[in-house]
């Protein structure tokens, strides 16, 4: 566990920060208190190893990442220059290490990444109190370590963490669960009757046709009412808090990861604008207030390393950051639209300027409304592509030379949407949990652009299996094929059997 952090800045440090966050709320920016704590970096990796918080619940991942973290500094690989709490206050804390040009730069990152927390609507949903929260989840498990045992919880936490990532980031924004026990009206039985006239409509429309359509009618409704659960759900995580054999404590722990994967899932689905965001702020401020002539050549190379982006690599800062003033750029220019969209004589868009300057006004509103899948297809252009050569590439496996394999932005576009849609995951749902009338568990894989990696797959089929305690079963999309997989036991071989996409269910069932 990290000591107690510093939370004494130096007088140059406060009046740094002071003048920064006057700025920046001069800029229009809002933001919760932040309250920058100073580190020595192995308290930071210890921090850091942790997720951000000082406190997380016990478990062998956060020493791995810690020792992970620390050889990354003793190799001269990188280091942590700012990490940011979504909370209220906010917390961000700086390495003592780093130079004050470093603090700067940072201070007006986190002062960016702090508007954003609040005012973007994805993050509507979070706790602004998971500082405590995160707290009090270490001591529910301590407390279930000391009753059941380090190895068992450790265990069950191994199983719960293998799927953290099976939940629903839209749930938080839905009212599902106020009508997911509601019955639904019966549908009327309605014949499907031929045009006749009446006295030829006992022949065209024989009696012994109209009971088997009325029993095949009945059947489907039978069918139907036992169906479990109604709808495909995609919160599996949900599902298993409500329906699994858990006992209590195992109940708890399993809530415990769910909400801490609610808490996380705006981050994963905002990445791109939120680093870009902090980093349209850093620029901005520094560049036209706070960087000094001597801090010039220092401050370039920190930005740069920033927003480096290799070919074949993808940045999120950097793409955040060109994208955001790109936007602010056409708007300014009026360069969007309708009437600027008909502009067909050549070079007439690039020099059309209606001076509008409404730039400023919209990324603001984008940064508010957008998460990242609708910001890149809405604002992605061919043009920006071009520019920042956002090209396909992919390694020669004879010369293993990096070569691009497309230049074409719809796919270009598609990919990189396939790659961002559900935090780059694929859409898990449950289907059916009484599967063969067996009690046995069936998901099925929606196919968005995005296949399932089979070796991932199998342990998250083991974590079911030992969490709903029979057979489990996943159909999805593999290497461009649609196959059933099934484990019967935790510790089998699992059992994959390739099916045609038009199989029918029940038997196959695809949402």
């Amino acid at each position: 566990m990290p000591s107690t952090p510093n939370t004494d800045l130096s007088r140059e440090l406060l009046d740094h920060m002071q003048r920064i966050k006057a700025k920046a709320a001069e800029y229009g920016l809002d933001f919760p208190e932040v309250v920058f704590e100073v580190l020595p970096f192995d308290t930071m990796n210890q921090i850091a190893a942790y997720g951000g918080f000082p406190t997380r619940f016990p478990h062998w991942k956060w020493g791995m990442e810690y020792e992970r973290l620390s050889k990354r500094d003793a190799y001269g690989l990188g280091r942590i220059y700012e990490m940011v709490i979504n909370n209220e206050p906010c917390y961000a804390y700086l390495q003592e290490s780093n130079a004050v040009t470093d603090q700067k730069l940072v201070m007006a990152h986190v002062y960016g990444h702090a508007d954003f927390f609040k005012n973007n609507f994805w993050f509507g949903k979070t706790d602004r109190k998971m500082m405590d929260q995160m707290a009090n989840h270490a001591t529910r498990v301590r407390r279930h370590v000391e009753r059941q045992g380090q190895d068992t919880v450790e265990r069950f936490l191994d199983l719960c963490l293998t799927i953290e990532h099976l939940i629903d980031p839209h749930s938080m924004f839905v009212q599902r669960e106020a009508y997911a026990g509601k019955a639904r009206e019966p549908e009327a039985f309605t014949p499907d009757r031929l045009p006749a006239k009446d006295y030829m409509d006992p022949f065209v429309n024989p009696r012994a046709e109209m009971e088997r359509q009325r029993r095949e009618h009945e059947e489907k409704q039978k069918a139907a009412k036992a169906k479990f659960p109604k709808e495909p759900t995609r919160d599996v995580l949900w599902f298993l808090l409500r329906y699994a054999p858990l006992e209590e404590w195992q109940q708890d722990i399993l809530s415990i990861i769910r909400d801490e994967a609610y808490y996380f899932s705006p981050q994963g689905m905002t990445k791109i604008m939120n680093e870009g965001w902090a980093t349209y702020w850093h620029s901005k401020l520094m560049t036209q207030h706070f960087l000094e002539a001597r801090e010039i050549v220092h401050y370039a190379d920190q930005h740069s390393g920033v927003v480096h982006m290799p070919p074949g690599g993808f940045n999120p800062y950097k793409i955040g950051v060109e994208l955001y003033k790109d936007i602010e750029r056409r708007w300014n220019m009026g360069q969007h639209g309708p009437a600027w969209e008909r502009l067909d004589s050549i070079g007439a868009k690039e020099r059309f300027d209606d001076k509008s300057m409404k730039g400023r006004d919209k990324i603001f509103e984008v940064r508010r409304i957008y998460n990242d899948v609708n910001f890149i297809d809405e604002f992605l252009t061919p043009e920006f592509v071009e520019k920042h050569r956002m090209y396909q590439h992919k390694r020669d496996p004879q010369t293993g030379e990096l070569k691009v394999v497309s230049r074409d932005f719809q796919r270009v576009k598609t990919t990189l949407l396939h790659h961002l849609t559900n935090m780059g995951q694929p859409f898990i749902y449950v289907v059916d949990a009484n599967y063969l009338n067996r009690g046995e568990l069936f998901l099925a894989h929606r196919f968005s652009g995005l296949e399932v990696d089979a070796g991932k797959a199998v342990e998250v089929l083991r974590s079911l299996r030992l969490l709903w305690g029979r057979p489990v079963h996943l159909q999805a999309r593999i290497n461009e094929e649609m196959y059933i997989v099934s484990l019967e036991q935790p510790d089998d071989r699992p059992k994959k059997e390739r099916v045609s996409e038009d199989t029918p269910p029940p038997a196959h069932m695809i949402v």
